[in-house]
């Protein structure tokens, strides 16, 4: 990275694609993730300097009392149609490596790629939802042995976004004869690989550009950091997290409107699916799981950054001072919640010396 990009602390943001975002909440103002929502809410944010958007691959839903996870754009047509939408900002799609053979996703994140002019990258993910599994019948593999797999499905798609001439592959899980990955794309897509666990994290530092640490508190966070710096390719890792932001003009208010989306309105049926889903996840510590109810309403588990924009470009700084080098941010109405961040708290990180005006992830590595 240059010296520029090296002070420059990325912003995208996460879940325009799905319906009421990532808050779980019943509220009237929940998030409409329509085509035109989602163009508007895309332009805006390349209008105010963001420097990403990642989309939220998921097929089954939380079985909730609303439309959450499951009411969701797919993620590759929906990238395809945000780059012809747009012309800066980069865009990812999410592709889970147990459901799309490597051959069929590596030429459509081509056509991606080309349709952006180098803007595309990659969110490779290798499941933990048993209810996605069953719903496209196939076997779901021990924790690590996903990984295994993933990393044959990763060597592969590499391959055909490098090599001209045809090849020949036997792996453990696929068997190919005479692929062929042509048209090229115009460079190499960036990969972002989120894993809390030992074998996610030896993944994504061994084929990613960007890990997406999973952040239960900024607790501990630098500690956490140095470790993953200390695997071998994890110095040249760019680490990212996730949050939900509600900021309001005073930290009242934005207690208020927490109020409002998650004890007032929120969608508690899908915190008991979630617990349920989730209890058996290596990358969630079980005694954290009572606690972490209330977020999975506020933000599908992540962390939360609330208050006003001095308290949320705080928060902002504190995790830029843990060690981390961007985020990806929800919130819970895009259009409507986008405006006071890029008018009070992106303006406010400047000052404190976190942003520059953004030029897109595919220049920041």
């Amino acid at each position: 990275m240059t010296a520029e990009t090296e002070s420059k602390f990325q912003l995208g943001l996460f879940a325009t694609n799905t319906w009421g975002g990532l808050t779980k909440t019943l509220a009237p103002e929940r998030w409409a993730a329509t085509w035109d929502n989602n163009v508007q809410v895309a332009r805006m944010a390349e209008d105010a300097g963001l420097d990403f958007l990642l989309p939220f691959g998921v097929w089954t839903s939380l079985h909730g009392e609303s439309d959450t996870d499951g009411h969701a754009l797919e993620v590759l047509t929906w990238a395809a149609g945000m780059l012809e939408a747009t012309e800066r900002i980069t865009v990812f799609g999410t592709v889970h490596t147990p459901f799309i053979h490597p051959v069929m996703a590596a030429k459509q994140c081509v056509t991606c790629d080309h349709i952006g002019g180098g803007r595309f990258g990659l969110n490779v993910v290798s499941g933990y939802n048993a209810t996605d599994f069953d719903l496209f019948g196939i076997e779901m593999l021990e924790h690590d042995e996903r990984y295994v797999y993933t990393e044959e499905w990763m060597t592969i798609v590499k391959r055909l976004w490098s090599e001209t001439e045809r090849f020949d592959f036997d792996g453990t899980y696929f068997q190919l004869k005479g692929a062929s990955g042509n048209p090229l794309p115009t460079g190499q897509p960036k990969i972002i690989s989120a894993g809390s666990s030992p074998a996610g994290r030896d993944f994504a530092a061994k084929h990613a550009d960007f890990l997406f640490m999973y952040i239960l508190q900024t607790e501990g966070l630098r500690d956490e950091v140095s470790e993953v710096r200390k695997l071998p390719g994890g110095q040249d890792l760019d680490l990212f997290g996730s949050c939900v932001v509600m900021c309001r003009e005073t930290s009242a208010e934005a207690e208020d409107y927490f109020q409002h989306l998650v004890h007032d309105n929120g969608d508690w049926a899908t915190a008991d699916y979630w617990e349920s889903v989730i209890g058996g996840s290596q990358s969630i510590p079980a005694e954290a799981l009572p606690m972490l109810r209330e977020r999975v309403i506020s933000g599908q588990s992540i962390l939360l950054l609330k208050g006003n924009p001095d308290e949320v470009a705080q928060q902002f700084k504190e995790l830029s001072d843990e060690g981390l080098d961007g985020m990806a941010f929800g919130l819970p109405n895009f259009i409507d919640d986008l405006p006071i961040i890029r008018d009070e708290v992106m303006p406010r990180m400047e000052a404190l010396g976190l942003r520059i005006p953004g030029t897109g992830l595919v220049d920041a590595v």
